[in-house]
Formats: C-alpha cells, structure tokens, sequence
C-alpha cells in the first residue's frame, strides 16, 4: 500500500499563498489519481481536487481559480498550490491516493487568518 506524507502547512493571512506536497511510496504511483481533501473542524472531510494518471484535474467549486493540483511522477509527488487564500480555507489538509481502498496521509494543518 503506498504511503502518503504531506507537508507545507502553516499560518497565512488571508490572500496570501501555500503549496502543499504529498510526497508518495511505492512504484505504482504513476498509475493511479492523487486528490486533496479537507476538514475543518466540526465539519466532514471535503473534497477540493483530484488530478488523474492522465493529468485530467477536477476542482471543488470553491477553490476553482484559486487552487492548483499538479504532481511529478519521476519524483511521486503531488501538490496543490493555494492562492487568495481566504479564513474560509482553513482546515486539515489530506493528500489521498486512489488505488484499492484508497491511501490517506496523515494531513498538513492550513490556517488563514482574517
């Protein structure tokens, strides 16, 4: 099972910019889609965006415009780089791998202060 680290976390002022890393295990990474989610507290896990074998990305609506989804195999990393942060971002961040059951990281903490 392939073994998920985040990074990149921390304290911004609202719009300012984070870039978040999942660096990933495994020589399978290649084939399959890495997404992000994310809870804030007293909330459920919500999906923010996915980025296909194919590089095919899809966004939740809102972070569309703001956030970017990428990855480079060579290196099994993924990223999501955060712009126009807002307060409304602030949450748990999780890198997620979909092969089986699906790979969980152990989340990267993102605060926007107003």
């Amino acid at each position: 099972q392939v073994q998920l680290v985040e990074s990149g976390g921390g304290l911004v002022q609202a719009g300012g910019s984070l870039r978040l890393s999942c660096a990933a295990s495994g020589s399978t990474f290649s084939l399959n889609a890495i997404g992000w989610y994310r809870q804030a507290p007293g909330k459920q896990r919500g999906f923010v965006a996915i980025i296909g074998s194919s590089g095919y990305t899809n966004y939740a609506d809102s972070v569309k415009g703001r956030f970017t989804i990428s990855r480079d195999n060579a290196k099994n990393m993924g990223y999501l780089q955060m712009n126009s942060l807002k307060p409304e971002d602030t949450a748990v961040y999780y890198c997620r791998y979909y092969e089986g059951g699906g790979s969980w990281g152990q989340g990267t903490q993102v605060t926007v202060s107003s």
